[in-house]
């Protein structure tokens, strides 16, 4: 029997989308289907009531160093260029992140101390841990114990809903520490946001892609009833095979948009992003105008709150790091790897942290592949 698609895409983020839009211009007929109400999955933005632009699952700072991924976006948007800073408010008052010679000088109450002040006092107070075990040995490891309990313990374990000596040490080792005085959140090749958002690239790679689009669906009743010759799932891994062998652990995060008259500088914070590694409930504040480039008396923030992930009540954001569910999810690999008729692809399915280049990336070396595989058919 002829499948009425060629592919049913599940998802309509960076992974589906990309595909679809590849399937598509190889004359492939594709259904993408989504449970929610819009495209764009987690990098979805809008504007507010006055016009500014927000990120409304949280901050998607895109960047990186893969010009073959760069290159490929560009043909769904124009971008602005920007450097992302973040700030983290504890004891009172801003402190330079991620940790460089500024923060140090603000550590020291000394507006001159050098690089080679901060690299001493990191000699004398890192901790000799050659093989970091987790992710509070991995800043141990580089900066101590004071720097530690200043700006990781507490973040950490609020964003994570575990001690972090409960995560695996790449949770932590993500984050750069410098002893020059570079306050950049980042260091890649290219920093930049879509010009006019996220939801207008999706849009376009949408329009491009020829495919047709169910929103609010779920993809199972889609299935039951028409016919498909490929399915890319891009969903969470255990969702797929019913939780078969346990739920993997996710966090999940609930935000509150608040919208505000701008200070005299246009904004109400000081950097684009605050972190909050003390008792509050909510992890970070994001002004997003810092970077946007809109103009305006008015702002907004998005405050963030994570929270324990309960599989069918609540949104899955981060593949929780660590020995028991990387076990676990393998289980889930391989039964993936036996369903033929199905392509895993993107950070839910895959169970992997992934930044949004790399989502990118490897949905273009999957669409390679399906292409090697149909050529040599």
């Amino acid at each position: 029997m002829i499948p009425d698609y060629d592919y049913l895409i599940v998802g309509a983020g960076f992974a589906g989308m990309v595909l679809a839009e590849r399937l598509g211009s190889v004359g492939k007929r594709c259904l993408i289907v989504d449970k929610r109400d819009h495209i764009g999955g987690n990098c979805y933005d809008r504007k507010d009531n006055h016009g500014i632009r927000y990120h409304v699952y949280g901050p998607h700072y895109f960047r990186t160093n893969s010009t073959s991924v760069r290159t490929y976006l560009s043909r769904f948007t124009e971008w602005r260029e920007v450097s992302y800073r973040v700030r983290v408010f504890t004891k009172g008052k801003h402190w330079s992140f991620p940790v460089n010679l500024q923060t140090f000088r603000q550590l020291t109450d000394n507006t001159e101390a050098t690089e080679a002040d901060f690299k001493a006092y990191l000699e004398k107070n890192a901790q000799s841990i050659t093989n970091p075990a987790n992710a509070k040995e991995a800043i141990l490891a580089v900066v101590g114990e004071e720097l530690y309990n200043l700006f990781y313990a507490g973040y950490t374990a609020k964003q994570w809903g575990r001690p972090p000596e409960q995560l695996d040490a790449s949770v932590t080792r993500r984050i750069p520490i410098r002893t020059n005085a570079d306050d950049r959140y980042f260091q890649d090749e290219f920093q930049a946001l879509p010009r006019e958002g996220y939801t207008s690239l999706f849009e376009r790679m949408l329009e491009a892609s020829g495919a047709e689009l169910l929103l609010n669906t779920d993809y199972r009743s889609v299935r039951a009833n028409a016919h498909f010759g490929h399915t890319i799932y891009t969903g969470p891994l255990d969702e797929y095979f019913d939780c078969r062998w346990g739920t993997l652990p996710y966090r999940t995060l609930r935000f509150e948009l608040e919208e505000h008259l701008a200070d005299q500088n246009g904004f109400i914070q000081p950097a684009l992003q605050i972190n909050h590694p003390g008792p509050e409930s909510f992890t970070r504040t994001v002004e997003l105008k810092h970077i946007t480039g809109q103009q305006g008396s008015w702002t907004n923030i998005v405050r963030e709150f994570p929270s324990e992930y309960k599989a069918g009540q609540s949104e899955p954001y981060y593949p929780v790091p660590g020995a028991d569910s990387q076990s676990l999810a393998q289980r889930y690999r391989d039964l993936a790897n036996k369903e033929l008729a199905v392509t895993f692809v993107g950070r839910l399915a895959e169970y992997r942290y992934l930044n949004m280049d790399q989502v990118v990336g490897g949905a273009l070396h999957v669409f390679d592949k399906m292409n090697v595989a149909r050529n040599t058919a």
